[in-house]
This record gives structure tokens, C-alpha cells and sequence, in this order.
């Protein structure tokens, strides 16, 4: 059986729906703002976020009536997910197109916690998998703190993993430093985003200087040209991809059979498109690994749900909120993470 036919056949009734909208400084120097939405019904409430990064899209849909968007009826989960093809969740156009798929996950993750709590069931129930402590990396850009970013959270918390962003900025020395520590698993290097803050043009020379100086790092999302793709000769087997994957089709058209995928729930959209993707996953053994996109909300403990459920050991990079502050707090939990439900009875 299939993880979606797990949950496919699930009762759901909503009978009134509701919005939440909260912002909150990053330590990536930005404002994040996202959108919480509940769906309520027989007793019961689910939730889901939206973590659409325009804070426009956000806005329009808090001015918005609160009935734009009609959720209410007597359904399967299945059935529930077909309708939503007809319904409009945005008050105005979105400011990217990504957007569409990141609501329509705040929407169908708060279906699928709305229908395992009418159902008295834990996701994990369902899915016939137990929970397992997450192992997490903290996501950081360096910025003007450099070194000394890393430093500070390894001597507030020993034993923390990073998920990095390098930059044209990294030279040799900073690179020697940080592998030095043993503490970095991942490395973004954003090459496959466009028009956005944190766009990084591909070179050679940076590519080659992080493929060397962290030989046993995960390398995700490079941009392969002619002169980058030499870099990865005989190193696919740590190339990751993140930005691009946004159901099995786009694993499919990936330009080598890939050894790792970070999964942001989000980007899939539906819960089948993710559930299908995590199948082709296991069946093409693939290694997986979660991934976040500042959650506020009950959106992170969800990615850690399904992390704790379908890809516990790696690099996970859905830590607890905390970490992201631009002061992360000194009492913080630390990895492995005891899992939260995510979805269903608590």
C-alpha cells in the first residue's frame, strides 16, 4: 500500500475555517511572516501554515472576507484535495508562483490534522511508522558575524550541526575553519534560485573550493554549467537538490540520478504529490532529509513530524524555531530532537 492510500480514504468534516497571520525577525536579516490556517469541525480543530515568503500575499489574504475561500463539507480526504483544484486561495494574484503550492499545503496539511484528530489516529498510526528522534542541523548565514557565528553556537551548544550558506566572500582560511570544527553536514549553495535575496551566482572556484574543503558535506542545489559541472566529477554522489523538487516528475527530470533530496513539504503542494515522492524515494533508494523555510507556527512541528517519521538520521535542517532568531536563546533544544505528533490526537 501506498503512504497516500494510508490517509486517502480518511472522513473529514469542516464546518468553519479560520486565519492567523504572525511575523518575527530572522537571523537571515529579514522579517518572516506566514499565515496560519484552521479548518474546525465535529469537535475538532487542524492547522496548517503557510509559509509563502512575499509578505504582501500574506497581507491581502488578512484584508481579505473571511469566507473567500470556502472550505466547508462532508468529504474523504482524497475528495477533499480534488476540490480544492476549484477553489481560489488567493484574494489577488501572488507575487511568485510558488506561492500556489505553499498555500495549497497550508490548507491540506490543516485537512490531513483536521481529519487524524476526527479519526482518532496519529499520522504515524496510519503510515504503520513509529516516530524516531530527529537529528537536526541549524541553518545560518555567516553574514558580518563570519566565523564567529558558528563559534557562538557551538559554545553555547556543543555538538550542533550546521546547514550553511557559502558565499563569494569564503576564502580559504574561513573554509579551513569551519571544517575544522567537524560540525558542518550540509552546504547550500543556492544556485538554482532566481530573483531572489540570497541568489548566488555559480563559480567554479567557490563550487571547487566547498567540494574540497568539506569532503564528507552534503553539497546541495549547484547550478551545473560548463564550467561548474567538472567540479562534481566523481562527487554526485554528494550532490543534493532542494529548490527544484516539487513532486516525482521533477526528481525524474533531474540531470543525474540523485543520491539525496531535501524535502520541504511545502513546495509539493498536495499531500499525494509528497507522499508519491517519498514512495519513489524508498523504491530508488534514495536518502532524504527535511528541510524548513522559517515556520512560525505549527508548520515546523510538522516538517519535524514527518521528519521523525520518514527520514530521522539526516541532516535534517528543520531545527526548533529558537535557532533562528537573530539571538538564539540559551536553552534551546538540542539534537536529537524528541519528535512532536504533528498531526492528530496530542
Amino acid at each position: 500500500m501506498s503512504l497516500y492510500d494510508a490517509v486517502a480514504d480518511l472522513p473529514l468534516t469542516i464546518e468553519g475555517h479560520d486565519r492567523e497571520r504572525r511575523e518575527r525577525d530572522t537571523s537571515s536579516g529579514f522579517t518572516r511572516v506566514s499565515t496560519t490556517f484552521a479548518l474546525s469541525g465535529a469537535g475538532e480543530t487542524g492547522r496548517g501554515e503557510d509559509v509563502t515568503y512575499d509578505t504582501p500575499d500574506h497581507d491581502a489574504l488578512a484584508a481579505a472576507d473571511p469566507d473567500f475561500a470556502a472550505f466547508e463539507g462532508e468529504w474523504t480526504f482524497d475528495e477533499f484535495s480534488a476540490a480544492l483544484d476549484d477553489v481560489a486561495l488567493f484574494p489577488e494574484p501572488p507575487e511568485r508562483e510558488t506561492a500556489h503550492h505553499y498555500r495549497r499545503w497550508a490548507v491540506e496539511s490543516a485537512a490531513l490534522d483536521l481529519a487524524c484528530k476526527q479519526a482518532g489516529r496519529r499520522l504515524g498510526d496510519l503510515l504503520d511508522r513509529d516516530p524516531e528522534p530527529v537529528r537536526f542541523v541549524v541553518s545560518t548565514r555567516l553574514g558580518e558575524a563570519g566565523f564567529d557565528r558558528v563559534a557562538g553556537l557551538l559554545e553555547d551548544y556543543p555538538g550542533t550541526e550546521f546547514k550553511l550558506d557559502p558565499t563569494d566572500d569564503w576564502d580559504d582560511a574561513l573554509v579551513e575553519r569551519l571544517a575544522d570544527t567537524g560540525a558542518v553536514r550540509l552546504l547550500d549553495l543556492k544556485g538554482l534560485y532566481e530573483g531572489t535575496e540570497v541568489d548566488l551566482t555559480p563559480s567554479p572556484e567557490l563550487y571547487r573550493r566547498v567540494v574540497e574543503g568539506f569532503p564528507d558535506a552534503v553539497v546541495e542545489d549547484p547550478r551545473l554549467t560548463d564550467d561548474t559541472r567538472p567540479v562534481f566529477d566523481g562527487h554526485e554522489d554528494r550532490v543534493s537538490w532542494d529548490y527544484p523538487i516539487t513532486g516525482v516528475e521533477s526528481v525524474e527530470d533531474l540531470p543525474f540520478e540523485p543520491s539525496w533530496l531535501n524535502i520541504k513539504p511545502s513546495r509539493f503542494g498536495t499531500v499525494e504529490s509528497l507522499f508519491d515522492t517519498l514512495d519513489y524515494a524508498a523504491e530508488h533508494d534514495i536518502a532524504l532529509y527535511g528541510g524548513g523555510q522559517f515556520e512560525l507556527g505549527v508548520g515546523r512541528d510538522q516538517i519535524q513530524a514527518l521528519a521523525a517519521l520518514c527520514y530521522p538520521d539526516g541532516p535534517n535542517d528543520v531545527a526548533p524555531g529558537g535557532y533562528n532568531d537573530p539571538e538564539p536563546a540559551a536553552d534551546l533544544p538540542t539534537s536529537p530532537l524528541d519528535p512532536p505528533v504533528g498531526f492528530g490526537p496530542r
